[in-house]
């Protein structure tokens, strides 16, 4: 998939900031990140400028301004994430024990906007704004069973289909006979489609206009053979939903 190398640079320098929780300069931005001087010192410059950095001591380095946090928080606010669901994330990686994930369509990717880790020593770890192929995983196929067959056909043009593992797959009509195994059994499933040594379960969420898919896993050797005992958790669980 192609991207607008200006935009990614732009959030990667926010990335940045995240791990380093400390002001930079731009050499030092240049040299972490590998990129050329010229064109980090222009990036730097512009988001200055536009106040998205700024200099908590004389050439001490830039660091991330509050503009970036106030512009989240109003986007956010305007469509949350109903607390339901959070509460639902909560409430199934205590009943199994494993990694629970809610996920968005975006694109031919499953963005994941909650994620409650295991407790697990080991475990899948995963965080806010993750993506995953759409096709390839059972969190993005319970968004894409959500979907008319023409606006799933129109994805899969986009999708290169590429094959991580010997279970993923790998054209359109292998992941339209996943969706339809998974009608019959009412969940979907995963198998180290994506992630080596990753098994799951998956369903849509009920209720309002948007598309969401809840997802559960961990470890194939203690997620394999429960994904079964996961999906009737998983069931109840949203029976329950208020």
């Amino acid at each position: 998939m192609n991207t607008v190398r200006q935009a990614a640079n732009a959030l990667e320098i926010l990335e940045y900031f995240a791990r380093r929780l400390r002001p930079a300069t731009p050499a030092e931005m240049a040299d972490d990140l590998g990129w050329p001087r010229s064109s980090t010192f222009k990036l730097i410059g512009t988001l200055a400028s536009m106040g998205y950095l700024y200099e908590p001591r004389a050439r001490g380095g830039y660091y991330p301004s509050p503009r970036w946090l106030t512009l989240a928080e109003a986007v956010t606010r305007a469509e949350p994430l109903p607390e339901r669901f959070h509460r639902l994330a909560r409430d199934l990686m205590e009943a199994t024990g494993e990694t629970v994930s809610i996920a968005a369509p975006a694109g031919i990717f499953a963005t994941f906007l909650e994620v409650v880790e295991s407790r697990q020593p080991v475990r899948y770890f995963a965080k806010v704004g993750d993506r995953v192929p759409i096709h390839a995983t059972s969190a993005g196929r319970a968004l894409l069973a959500q979907m008319p067959l023409e606006e799933r056909e129109r994805l899969y043009r986009k999708i290169d289909f590429v094959r991580y593992a010997a279970t993923t797959p790998a054209s359109p009509q292998e992941v339209e006979a996943r969706l339809a195994e998974a009608a019959e059994m009412g969940w979907h499933q995963s198998n180290t489609e994506y992630t080596p040594d990753l098994a799951g379960v998956a369903m849509p969420l009920p209720g309002g206009e948007r598309r969401l898919s809840v997802v559960v896993v961990g470890p194939v050797s203690r997620c394999l053979a429960r994904r079964p005992e996961m999906a009737a958790i998983v069931t109840e669980h949203l029976k329950q939903l208020k």
